[in-house]
């Protein structure tokens, strides 16, 4: 079986922590769990896919912001851990999808988060989640994602 590192090596994912945009950490620490704070699509500094999910956004695009999502996820559990292999398993993650009036896909849009979770940790990928729907998130951003994870 292959290392998480390795996999998202295949996968030519680069991992990189991003900055606190307030008064919050992006990872605390309690024991064996990791709390991860909520990620938006930011690539290279930019919001992927931004607006509303049903109006501006469609589904397709979305769903990538939220693979971007887990990305950067992974990339600030692995800053604070040393590395990503240190990940014993995905516990449960939270999805905000910024949605439209009438709207009601969100977990369309959250599979993008989860798939990716489960080809870089098999069923330890597998979790928990939440997928809601609100009217607006930060940078404008479609969705944000935040995880529970076990190390």
């Amino acid at each position: 079986m292959s290392k998480p590192s390795e996999i998202l090596e295949t996968l030519e994912i680069v991992l990189s922590a991003t900055a606190a945009a307030g008064s919050y950490s992006p990872v605390v620490q309690s024991g064996n769990i990791l709390y991860v704070s909520g990620n938006l699509p930011v690539k290279d500094g930019i919001v992927v896919n931004p607006g509303t999910v049903g109006d501006t956004v469609d589904i397709g695009a979305a769903n990538y912001a939220a693979r971007i999502c887990a990305i950067n996820i992974l990339g600030n559990a692995a800053s604070h851990l040393g590395s990503v292999d240190r990940i014993k398993r995905i516990l449960k993650i939270n999805g905000f999808v910024a949605s439209a009036f009438g709207f009601s896909d969100q977990p369309k849009v959250i599979d993008g988060a989860s798939e990716l979770f489960l080809t870089v940790f098999g069923e330890n990928g597998r979790h928990a989640r939440s997928a809601v729907g609100v009217s607006a998130l930060p940078r404008g951003a479609c969705v944000e994602i935040e995880a529970i994870i076990e190390v």
